[in-house]
């Protein structure tokens, strides 16, 4: 199997980043691969922002999967640093290669050399496979999360 690579997310990416995104039954409902235009426009947000860092995986010259990691400086505990991985997916014909773990074991590792002292994730709840992949990596389902849609 061709060597695994992690790098920042490209313009070109998203037509892959967008699919993978909308390949689940939760995605499929919130997600359009038909127009690019809003991710554009998200990625350059993005991009410019020290503090976000949207990455591909890459297995040769193909891309198996993206996360998004964000730090976030924090008056709470101390006024320490955080960061939170959102949006980690997994190309169907990936799962179950282990990427996933290195997906997650990536963010841990950068989220220390950005000094932070917590990451943090969500989960939908109907993702309970998922749910198992966090608990094993050492993740603990601590809070319970709000969200109020605008």
């Amino acid at each position: 199997m061709p060597q695994l690579d992690i790098r920042p997310a490209t313009e070109a990416d998203l037509p892959v980043i967008v699919a993978m995104l909308a390949d689940d039954p939760l995605g499929a409902t919130r997600e359009s691969p038909d127009d690019l235009t809003p991710y554009i426009a998200a990625l350059k947000r993005l991009t410019d922002d020290p503090n976000q860092h949207v990455v591909v995986a890459v297995r040769g010259d193909r891309v198996v999967g993206t996360l998004q990691l964000t730090v976030i400086p924090g008056l709470s505990r101390k006024g320490s640093t955080r960061s939170i991985v959102e949006g980690v997916r997994v190309h169907a014909d990936e799962r179950g290669s282990g990427l996933g773990t290195l997906f997650i074991e990536w963010a841990i590792e950068k989220s220390r050399a950005e000094n932070c002292q917590l990451v943090q994730l969500t989960s939908d709840v109907t993702r309970t496979d998922a749910h198992r992949f966090y608990e094993r990596l050492g993740f603990v389902a601590s809070h319970v999360g709000f969200k109020y849609q605008l």
